[in-house]
């Protein structure tokens, strides 16, 4: 290589080793003062699906804002009373029910029609009026002789109770009651819990009763630490008693004091034999059933408590098809209540 040759080489190779040096430079400070380079990302913010937003609903500590209905007339839902003004009483939060200057109850009242059978089976389904969808899907498979439970906290819970009792269900409201692990488990911001002055739980309870007319009575929504305590159960039952309504116990409280009063205060009074979906698989579901019939085989009565899942409307459908053949007939709660003396 001649020495011109070599001298426009060295400068080349200077020239791109001093411009390597300024890049690796601004690189550096460019980190420095911004920090570390990251690969391009794509986030997706999906909203929930509205089936999960419902679900949640009763936690929430928002309340319906529907103004108070006043009844002055009986309303009817088809042929079904929902609501006489004989057994109203209007209040600012909306109509409670109650005893008529005759004698006749709510529990009487808006009764369903039941069959007359030897062995009688009831069957209560709950949480209905959250989901749209879900409960006008269990509108239109359950047959008219199972008894429906609609949660307190839909704003339209009047809309589903009288579509039910348009279509011959009877209804029932569920009452939010305290469990063992309040708050990580929260009926939401109206539930009776122990360890509270009697009028706190008195006035939650009338809340929950004004939210609709034309049901029989209640049922506890969880509760194992409020239906376990009898001295915070008493009073509530016996509002409820008062009022001329109903209570059915859907037996997912073991230690349950409910039975020992209602039978010591007479109340009207309802204890499911069993929990039919536990387990949510149609085998389960179908031995529970069957376990249903037996025991009211053996005590000419029983019931039985069910969620509104899919799996068990369609196994209680495809199980009340055949039940008159076996000898059986489905009745509301309303036909085995031990009535007070």
């Amino acid at each position: 290589m001649t020495a011109p040759a070599a001298s426009r080489a060295a400068r080349a190779l200077g020239l791109a080793s001093a411009s390597a040096l300024c890049f690796l430079a601004a690189s550096a400070l460019g980190i420095t003062v911004l920090g570390k380079i990251q690969q391009p990302s794509i986030e997706m913010n999906l909203a929930p699906p509205p089936a999960l937003r419902q679900v949640a609903a009763p936690t929430v500590a928002a309340t319906p804002t529907a103004p108070p209905v006043v009844v002055d007339k009986a309303i009817f839902a088809g042929r079904a009373l929902i609501a006489d003004p004989a057994l109203i009483e209007n209040t600012p939060q909306g109509p409670l029910p109650r005893v008529a200057d005759d004698g006749r109850t709510p529990m009487a009242a808006y009764a369903a029609p039941a069959l007359a059978g030897k062995f009688r089976i009831a069957i209560v389904v709950s949480g209905l009026g959250l989901s749209a969808k879900a409960t006008a899907a269990a509108l239109a498979g359950l047959p008219p002789a199972v008894t429906l439970a609609f949660a307190p906290y839909a704003s339209d819970v009047q809309h589903w109770v009288s579509q039910a009792r348009q279509q011959g269900h009877e209804a029932l409201l569920e009452v939010p009651m305290e469990p063992f692990d309040f708050p990580d488990s929260d009926p939401g911001p109206h539930t009776l819990r122990s360890g509270v002055e009697r009028d706190t739980n008195g006035e939650r309870l009338s809340w929950i009763l004004s939210r609709a007319t034309g049901y029989a009575g209640v049922t506890n929504l969880l509760g194992q630490r409020f239906m376990a305590d009898a001295d915070a159960l008493s009073p509530a039952m016996t509002q409820l008693a008062r009022r001329g309504l109903y209570f059915y116990d859907n037996g997912a409280v073991a230690q349950s004091a409910a039975p020992d009063v209602a039978g010591r205060l007479s109340a009207p009074f309802v204890k499911a034999n069993d929990t039919l979906d536990g387990i949510q698989t149609a085998l389960e579901i179908d031995k529970h059933l069957s376990d249903l019939e037996n025991a009211a085989r053996a005590h000419g009565s029983a019931a039985g408590s069910a969620f509104l899942y899919p799996i068990s409307i369609e196994r209680i459908t495809l199980w009340s098809k055949g039940l008159e053949k076996r000898g059986f007939v489905l009745v509301p709660v309303s036909a085995i209540l031990n009535q007070p003396k």
